[in-house]
């Protein structure tokens, strides 16, 4: 039996019920085996062998089947083992009977096969030494002759308790190893898990490294041509104002859709410095309520009515650490690309995006849900890298999602997008709640 054997209760009561059951199929076998040999025994002897046999038996079914417990079944078994051994020596000649000797061995198998508790080989031992001193008595054996088998016996008894002592003290021994392999497995483990978390988040932040230098590099480059560009169509638009003949219309209207054009590259670098060098200013914090519903207005305009966004916000919300500004851009980039992705759905659906929010332990949660199809599985690792984008071109320049959780995470928040199971994609934004400061005391 080992260490783990005696920790699983379950596994201790499947062992023993079989050990029972072996020895109960052992007793009756032998005394088969003796009947047809030697001949069919006394009734007295053939009855007490049977009782022998059958109380195992018994014991072994109790324990499997779970109505007796393993630690009465122990004790019990020297009780089972007693009384018949008794009453086979007292019928074969008491102390001269050839079993006599065997009485001894009562407590070692009892130590032996449960060597867990110390009560059963107690109680063997017990009963031992009553069952010599009744059949002693009964064969008038001076007290002398009982006192020296009493000490023999009881000497060899002691020998098998010390035997299941040291078994129990063993088996703990094992146990608390075992213990301590596995904890130093779990540390092992963990500590392997926060090691190639620390060596991605540095090669991450490598990365936005390169990204950033790369980024600062790119906008600076294209800032100067670009105010070249505005210039001169400004300029050129200066020029055509007034002319009111079909081909200047048309050269303005072009012109127009350049300068356009011309807005757009100067987000674009906008975004990059801001990539590059993403300061919070002096903002501490901010108020999610109001900026919820900020964002909910500025969102309205670019749905034009063909869609709805629904607020579902708890009174009394604190502030968050995320500037008011930064905070509005936030939600209303997460509630433009939630529009977005509803505008891809096929066949067309109105946008129907809800945005919740909820006090947590850590602050707030605020939450964005569209009923679009979701993000593919494919995309979800790779949603908030800078200049990753699946709108088509010209419509996302990959930035907005990167720059919002730069933003969160230099505050020590998180944001974080998964699909809903009944369909739609739900972005997570949690935000710490700024510390109140305790008033100065008079």
């Amino acid at each position: 039996m080992s260490a783990a054997d005696t920790a699983n209760p379950h596994a201790l009561r499947r062992m023993k019920g079989r050990t029972f059951l072996v020895s109960a199929g052992m007793l009756l076998a032998s005394l088969g085996l003796q009947n047809l040999l030697l001949g069919m025994s006394p009734a007295p002897l053939l009855w007490a062998q049977l009782l022998w046999g059958g109380s195992f038996l018994l014991l072994g079914l109790g324990v499997s089947t779970g109505w007796l417990a393993p630690a009465l079944a122990s004790p019990l078994s020297g009780l089972v083992c007693i009384i018949p051994l008794t009453v086979i020596i007292d019928f074969t000649g008491g102390p001269a009977s050839p079993y006599f000797v065997t009485l001894v061995s009562v407590p070692l198998l009892l130590a032996m096969f449960t060597p867990d508790s110390s009560v059963s080989t107690l109680v063997g031992l017990a009963a031992m030494v009553g069952a010599v001193g009744v059949l002693d008595m009964r064969a008038g054996v001076p007290w002398e002759g009982f006192l020296r088998q009493a000490i023999v016996y009881l000497l060899i008894g002691s020998i098998g308790l010390y035997g299941g002592r040291t078994y129990q003290k063993l088996a703990a021994a094992e146990r608390r190893a075992q213990e301590e392999r596995l904890k130093a497995l779990e540390r092992l483990a963990e500590s392997e898990r926060v090691r190639r978390q620390a060596e991605a988040e540095r090669s991450e932040v490598e990365r936005l490294v390169l990204v950033g230098q790369l980024a600062s590099g790119v906008a600076h480059e294209v800032n100067n041509p670009l105010a070249f560009v505005k210039s001169n169509l400004h300029y050129l638009d200066r020029e055509l104002m007034g002319a009111l003949s079909p081909e200047k219309t048309e050269l303005r209207e072009l012109l127009n859709e350049t300068r356009q054009g011309v807005l757009r590259i100067q987000q674009i670098v906008m975004d990059l410095r801001r990539f590059a060098r993403p300061t919070l200013e002096s903002e501490e914090q901010g108020h999610p309520q109001e900026a919820m519903e900020e964002a909910q207005r500025m969102a309205a305009m670019r749905l034009h009515g063909g869609g709805e966004v629904v607020l579902e916000v708890p009174p009394e919300l604190p502030p968050v650490r995320l500037g008011q500004r930064y905070l509005v851009q936030v939600l209303l980039n997460l509630l433009l690309n939630a529009a977005d992705s509803v505008e891809e759905v096929v066949p067309p659906r109105p946008p129907r995006i809800l945005m919740r929010a909820r006090r947590t332990q850590e602050g707030v949660r605020l939450e964005v849900e569209d009923n679009g199809t979701g993000i593919p599985q494919d995309v979800l690792p790779r949603l908030f890298e800078p200049f990753f984008t699946t709108k088509p071109p010209g419509k996302g320049t990959g930035l907005g999602l990167a720059l919002c959780r730069e933003y969160v995470a230099r505050v020590g928040g998180t944001l974080c997008a998964e699909n809903r199971p009944e369909g739609g994609a739900r972005l997570i934004l949690s935000l710490g709640e700024v510390p109140t400061r305790s008033s100065p005391l008079a």
